[in-house]
């Protein structure tokens, strides 16, 4: 059929719908005709049908596979395009009467760079206060339902998706979404998008909001549609907290707008009746209270009502302001801990001395065990000598109250070498290595050209307990070489104690390195050493030096001759200075707490 055959039914022209669809290219867009209506005819008893028809084609519109789907009074639009734009004809036919409605679509394309649709819905956002959006897809959402068809929602801001449940933003009552507290930020272009399947095309429909935020001030609209002919005699009025609000005037703080009228698009339709509740500035006592909108007229009246709700406080900023500031503290107290280690814990242990064990009770003798090339050993060095005899003692023994057992000083005459190292070893709580840089070089020199790999074994006399300890020693080697030096004594207390203290963990090596070391004289100390060193580091003495002379702070001339010294290995004699500090960070704890002699002396038989 058609467009003159229209003409010459002489239907009733119900003319050009007042709202248009808009849509873009690629959205499915739905024309629904409004003929289908009590006003119109009795849809409900009297059978009828539609057609939709293509004025500027003048053909029929029929269904074709995902483009185009006609289901009765919805035209459906599944992937639109340009050439779609135009106006769309429905004819509605009864046994006895026709009836003709015209809708038109507005395709537009969207612009370059923007994520939402080119015409945007208003609506203002309340600052400081919980508000929603409404989608103004309510229309498509009624017709899916209508047809059994799920759908999803999917709301954005400018281009980026929100999460539903987030702890600013909630998706309810299926077209809103509600934002908990309002703020400025919250401004902006926001777009809910409909995804559904339809006629085996899986398409989606967007509309785009252009949300502004407003100060503290709210507004309400309050629409009434009033169905009859003619200008009705109803009344709209507010109410706050149950007393009318009729002011106007707009210098007060809750005050309404004038009742605004206008007719629905179809004459005899009805009216809208619209008036606005203004609050300028939100105060405390505004929420938690019934606003009602009643319209009121002869024959009574219905009413509405809403509730406004303070948003829920927004703990955000002080609960990441505590965090932020723990962690800083956190790492400040890490620092600072790092830098001043040694200090806090010898303050701790000077403070709270009852914190820790009394070792008078534990069975050993002695505080540390010193170590260090004797006059027969290779890279036996005076300075060497004259520390670990005059200067250690000095500070360690005399100021700081430590007894040590110093080789070559403390040594019984006559004792069996083996028995003297052994002995005093296990009577030690520490094990002191001094060490320079030609101390294990030159013992790697040594060995290597020694003719005899088996000595140590044989100069002495108690042959079956040296050679029980000679396998132990060797079986300890971390280098894989037999000897680490070719002086006996300092064979067997490097090798004892490492051995103790790798193997057993029964000892405390502390590496004492009196002078700095090159990469190339470290790649010849004994595996044993390299591994200690790297795990647990050495006491430098040469940093201290090299410190003090940076900063112009080297022992006086009164300290060289007091403690008898004119050596380049002449540390301060004050036991504050960082060398001895970190001596005493590493040897034991003067402990004061009492320590039960039975538990000592089951400790002592395991």
């Amino acid at each position: 059929m058609h467009v003159c055959d229209f003409v010459a039914e002489s239907c009733s022209n119900y003319k050009l719908q007042f709202e248009r669809v808009y849509s873009v290219p690629g959205d499915v867009a739905m024309l629904n005709s409004t003929l289908v209506s009590l006003d119109v005819f009795d849809f409900k008893t009297v059978p009828y049908n539609i057609t939709w028809y293509n004025p500027m084609t003048k053909e029929e519109i029929s269904n074709q596979t995902g483009k185009i789907l006609v289901l009765g009074e919805t035209l459906w639009f599944l992937n639109v395009t340009l050439d779609d734009d135009g106006e769309y004809l429905a004819i509605l036919r009864t046994p006895s009467k026709c009836y003709m409605q015209s809708t038109g679509l507005v395709v537009n394309l969207p612009f370059p760079g923007e994520c939402g649709r080119p015409l945007k819905i208003e609506q203002p956002l309340t600052n400081s206060a919980a508000d929603s959006l409404n989608c103004p897809l309510r229309d498509y959402i009624y017709k899916l339902n209508s047809y059994n068809i799920d759908y999803k929602i999917q709301w954005y801001k400018s281009c980026d998706p929100i999460a539903d449940g987030s702890n600013t933003h909630t998706y309810w009552d299926k077209t809103k979404l509600s934002i908990h507290r309002v703020k400025p930020s919250d401004g902006g272009t926001y777009t809910c998008t409909l995804t559904f399947t339809l006629g085996g095309v899986t398409g989606s429909v967007s509309e785009s909001i252009d949300a502004a935020v407003k100060g503290s001030n709210f507004t309400k609209r309050c629409l009434v549609f009033v169905p009859g002919v003619g200008m009705p005699f109803d009344d709209v009025v507010w109410f706050a907290r149950k007393s009318p609000v009729f002011t106007t005037n707009s210098s007060e703080r809750i005050y309404t707008s004038e009742q605004r009228s206008w007719s629905h698009h179809v004459a005899d339709k009805g009216m809208y009746l619209e008036r606005l509740l203004t609050i300028s500035k939100l105060k405390a006592a505004d929420f938690n209270v019934n606003y009602t909108c009643q319209v009121q007229s002869s024959r009574g009246f219905d009413e509405g009502y809403f509730t406004l709700l303070e948003a829920d406080p927004d703990f955000t900023v002080p609960i990441g302001s505590v965090l932020g500031g723990v962690m800083v503290l956190f790492i400040i107290s890490v620092t600072i801990y790092y830098i001043f280690r040694i200090d806090i814990v010898l303050w701790v242990r000077g403070t709270f001395p009852v914190l820790y064990a009394n070792k008078d009770l534990d069975g050993k003798l002695y505080d540390a065990y010193v170590a260090y090339p004797q006059h027969y050993a290779a890279g036996f060095n005076e300075e060497v000598e004259r520390f670990a005899l005059q200067t250690l003692p000095q500070v360690l023994e005399t100021t700081c109250g430590y007894k040590l057992f110093v080789a070559g000083r403390d040594s019984m005459p006559g004792q069996a070498m083996v028995d003297s190292v052994e002995q005093n070893i296990q009577a030690s709580r520490r094990f002191l290595l001094l060490y320079t840089a030609s101390t294990f070089t030159s013992m790697r020199h040594t060995s290597s050209t020694s003719s005899n790999n088996n000595n140590i074994c044989k100069s002495s006399d108690d042959s079956g307990k040296l050679d029980s300890l000679c396998e132990s020693i060797r079986s300890t080697s971390f280098d894989g070489s037999d000897k680490v030096c070719s002086d006996p004594r300092q064979q067997l207390e490097c090798m004892a104690a490492m051995h103790r203290a790798l193997l057993e963990g029964s000892l405390k090596v502390v590496l004492v390195e009196l002078e700095e070391i090159t990469p190339a004289q470290l790649a010849l100390f004994p595996e044993s050493v390299l591994h200690l060193r790297k795990k647990q580091g050495a006491v430098c003495l040469w940093k201290d030096l090299r410190t003090r002379r940076r900063w112009g702070t080297c022992s006086s001339r009164t300290e060289e001759e007091e403690g008898g010294q004119n050596s380049y290995l002449a540390p301060s004699l004050s036991s504050s200075s960082r060398f001895w500090k970190e001596m005493r960070y590493h040897l034991p704890v003067r402990g004061k707490r009492k320590v039960y002699p039975e538990n000592i002396a089951l400790l002592n038989t395991r």
